[in-house]
């Protein structure tokens, strides 16, 4: 795009570009303090990004409780968890975020497996964390689609 990313479709990529655009800005009056501001335009597109990203790890992380935690008590507050991290992602995640935390999954993957197994292992449920699956077992759409949830027929019996 010429002009860049429009703020209204995408706010990461807008934050990114504008930063870029000021820094390139040639002035003579140095009252204005050019880095800085680019600096906090970036800022405020990667906090975006880290919010989104955090978002997706909870996702993940109530999904391998769902799929293998032998509990049936705290299910429902996993899914709402998950209901309500989906939510924040559809306000939030633009295409570039989108393709930012497809790049990072493998990451949040991990980081969300740690946290799940520490979840499981508090409440005794050590065999339930020793078979978390090394590699992601879900796809970004499963992670983003409304309602949709691991079965817990992949819990062990």
């Amino acid at each position: 795009m010429p002009d860049g990313p429009r703020y209204e479709d995408d706010f990461y990529a807008w934050t990114q570009y504008q930063a870029e655009v000021l820094r390139s800005l040639k002035t003579r009056d140095n009252r204005f303090d050019r880095e800085h501001v680019a600096e906090e335009i970036e800022d405020l597109g990667k906090s975006e990004r880290d919010a989104t990203q955090s978002q997706i790890a909870r996702i993940l992380e109530h999904f391998l409780k769902l799929a293998h935690s032998p509990s049936d008590r705290p299910r429902y507050g996993w899914m709402r968890s998950v209901a309500e991290a989906r939510g924040v992602l559809r306000k939030k995640l633009s295409p570039t975020l989108r393709r930012d935390a497809e790049e990072a999954l493998t990451s949040l993957y991990e980081e969300a497996r740690e946290q799940a197994g520490l979840g499981l292992r508090e409440h005794g449920e050590d065999a339930a964390a020793e078979a978390l699956p090394s590699e992601c077992p879900y796809t970004f759409d499963q992670i983003l689609h409304w309602g949709w949830y691991p079965e817990s027929s992949e819990r062990p019996e």
